[in-house]
């Protein structure tokens, strides 16, 4: 049957629908984005006019509670809901956890702000809101990432050391290592994995399945490259679980998954796969390989007396499978936190014994 001449082909990628489609959908796009700036502008106004009433007041907590519920009652019957006392309050505190105005992002939603609220710490506050705008985080990968206590985690598990360094030596700037973008542990409860039971072909299996969540976990500029990659050394040929590529870093990312204690044989295993990597697939303007031993359990004895102990470029991490308490996190991150510290006090020892 011949199509006639005379009629466009609505049909394909590239047909008129499709071109209409585009146009249409972006607009809305852009309204609702607008719409959503306006609405973070306007309740950020009502946060600030509701703080300079309640500054004028005698008796401010009499006073601030009856001047929200008259507020409620007028705006809810002009505007219907939304204006009840408990999101006046919230204004409130939104004005009062961002009292630039400058500082409030288009990109970010209220729902995203009404998340960022709940965060007492106001640099953790901050860095979030800058992680969600650079990432691009829904709220509900927000609310994961706070609940995952990645801020803390990141900073239990930063190299203090080049930090120090800097503060004392302002001559060169202070470059981003791979240690900054890699955490301790890893909380992979969204594999939905039992404690006991599984293999590592489940939980490689899993982590393929659920891809952009474990990118999320894994941190920024990662992108997923290959799994089971072969490297050949000689007749034998090996295969790396998974391969990711930082565009931060600029390097490739090997990771070794391991159920189990983690082993001196693992880590000599991935200190054989990075070089191999750099030898057959590192690019001339990439930097060194990155090597992470993803292990159920860490060996402090491992991680003291082997390579991993001054190799810049290897690294071990433990990995959850279930969310831990929040109060189990923070034990874990201040068990971890001294560990660090007390590695740079010894380094300190160290120094002045080696200059007397």
């Amino acid at each position: 049957m011949t199509k006639n001449k005379g009629v466009a082909d609505l049909s394909g990628p590239n047909s008129l629908f499709e071109q209409a489609l585009q146009i249409v959908e972006q607009a809305r796009n852009q309204v609702k984005q607008t719409v959503n700036s306006q609405m973070v502008q306007a309740y950020w106004q009502i946060g600030r006019l509701i703080v300079e009433h309640e500054q004028q007041g005698q008796a401010r907590a009499e006073y601030g509670k009856a001047q929200l519920k008259n507020l409620s009652q007028q705006l809810s019957q002009r505007f219907g809901k939304g204006f009840d006392v408990t999101n006046l309050r919230t204004m409130r505190r939104f004005y009062k956890g961002f009292p630039i105005r400058d500082a409030l992002s288009l990109e970010l939603s209220w729902t995203h702000y009404r998340t960022l609220l709940r965060i007492e710490n106001q640099q953790a506050r901050q860095w979030y809101q800058q992680q969600a705008i650079k990432q691009n985080w829904s709220v509900r990968a927000l609310e994961r990432q706070i609940g995952t206590l990645y801020y803390e985690r990141l900073l239990a598990s930063k190299d203090k050391a080049p930090v120090e360094q800097e503060a004392h030596d302002n001559t060169s700037p202070l470059t981003e290592s791979p240690r900054e973008y890699l955490r301790d542990p890893y909380i992979l409860d969204f594999l939905n994995l039992e404690d006991k039971g599984y293999q590592e072909s489940n939980l490689e299996q899993g982590i393929i399945n659920n891809l952009q969540q474990f990118l999320l976990e894994l941190g920024k500029g990662f992108a997923f490259v290959e799994r089971q990659q072969r490297i050949r050394f000689d007749d034998e040929d090996f295969y790396i679980d998974l391969v990711f590529y930082n565009f931060k870093l600029k390097c490739f990312l090997l990771i070794d998954l391991k159920i189990g204690k983690l082993k001196h044989q693992d880590v000599g295993q991935m200190d054989t796969y990075v070089r191999l990597y750099d030898e057959q697939y590192k690019g001339r303007d990439d930097n060194p390989t990155i090597g992470l031993v993803l292990c159920s359990e860490k060996s402090e004895a491992v991680v003291k007396y082997s390579v991993l102990s001054d190799q810049k470029q290897l690294f071990a991490s433990k990995y959850m499978t279930q969310l831990p308490s929040e109060e189990e996190l923070k034990q874990a991150l201040e068990s971890q936190r001294a560990r660090v510290q007390q590695q740079l006090a010894d380094q300190k020892l160290q120094g002045v014994d080696d200059a007397e």
